[in-house]
């Protein structure tokens, strides 16, 4: 697995299967964004069988039918949308095309998978919740930098068991290289994108409300810029917020593409937990200038110091649960309240942020 781009970043885990062959089948369609191999390798390690894929772009939809063999072509989005004996499309299309097209998706009576962020508008969500709510299917969103990494898995066990008390505060910092020749050309343009804390902050806001245990979060200050590449006008490059949770709980995030080209993977993510009987350090890519490994876990709680290296122990549950999820009636992977509560959140922080210049 390449960790120097994160737009390509697809972790690969142990398989951990959880229905019989043929029990839970999907397609991929939009492969704009890398993290649909993510997204593919997780279903297709719990069971879920990739039985289409398309995306108006040939040179894209030969590339992940060579990686999946057996995987068909589709020639049309409508090809795919229209089997019947699917139970499922995975979608990682340009951000502001997600959140229409899951609705087209659950219209098909099919559950939708997409790749965060889900929406770039809070009429999509609207529009999202309504169909939900009309449909009873699901809109589940690949909130990859907590469900497929496996030390902040680790860590959320560690929580929920109590290791640290009570969540009081988590600060996440979650640098990203830019890799401007890679960059298609949606990924400067504001509109399609939705900003930097719509896209990347939609990461930090999911994982502050699921280690806090919060149902709701209220941004209290929020910043964007572009610091580095007038040139592209429609890019922001750096963003920062501070939340408060309906708890008590708070947040501070920061979001930016400066990943220095010397970092041995495609950012140093760094989350801090902070409880009433301890702390969690979750060093998730890399332990810079250490160990080109990521996954590392420090905890600290009232007896001892303890250093955790997660990698190959927990594995990445979520896809296994979220198969289960669409064939019970269950919602044990994510709520749905959380997905689009964070979406929520997030547009409300970039939609209030304030823009900020610097001369550099």
């Amino acid at each position: 697995m390449q960790k120097a781009d994160g737009m390509m970043y697809a972790p690969k885990g142990k398989s951990a299967v959880v229905c019989e062959k043929g029990d839970f089948r999907f397609a991929a369609v939009g492969l704009d964004h890398g993290h649909i191999y993510g997204m593919s390798n997780g279903l297709t390690e719990a069971g879920g069988e990739l039985v289409w894929a398309y995306d108006p772009d040939p040179e894209k939809l030969k590339k992940f039918c060579e990686t999946y063999p057996g995987v068909k072509a589709a020639s049309s989005e409508e090809e795919a949308l229209s089997d019947e004996s699917l139970h499922m499309i995975a979608s990682a299309k340009i951000t502001s095309d997600r959140g229409p097209f899951g609705l087209k998706v659950l219209d098909h009576k099919k559950h939708y998978f997409c790749d965060k962020a889900p929406f770039t508008t809070f009429d999509q969500l609207d529009k999202a919740r309504a169909k939900v709510a009309e449909t009873g299917l699901k809109w589940a969103v690949y909130y990859s930098e907590r469900l497929h990494v496996e030390s902040a898995v680790y860590a959320g066990q560690l929580i929920k068991n109590g290791a640290i008390g009570k969540v009081l505060q988590v600060t996440n910092l979650a640098p990203h290289r830019l890799n401007l020749p890679s960059r298609p050309d949606w990924f400067f343009n504001r509109e399609q994108y939705g900003g930097i804390i719509c896209d990347l902050g939609s990461h930090q806001i999911e994982q502050f409300l699921y280690y806090a245990d919060a149902k709701d979060a209220k941004v209290v200050h929020s910043q964007i810029a572009n610091f580095n590449n007038p040139e592209y006008p429609g890019l922001e490059d750096f963003g920062d917020a501070v939340l408060v949770a309906d708890n008590g709980a708070t947040m501070y995030f920061r979001v930016d593409w400066f990943t220095p080209d010397g970092m041995g993977a495609w950012g140093d993510g760094r989350t801090f937990i902070m409880g009433t009987e301890g702390s969690i350090e979750i060093r998730k890519y890399i332990d810079v200038a250490r160990d080109k490994q990521g996954d590392h876990i420090y905890l600290v709680d009232q007896e001892k110091e303890q250093h955790i290296q997660a990698a190959g122990t927990v594995g990445f549950p979520f896809f296994g649960q979220l198969i289960r999820d669409c064939l019970d009636g269950t919602e044990n992977a994510m709520t749905q309240e959380h997905a689009f509560m964070t979406a929520r959140v997030s547009l409300e922080a970039q939609t209030q942020a304030v823009r900020i210049t610097r001369k550099l």
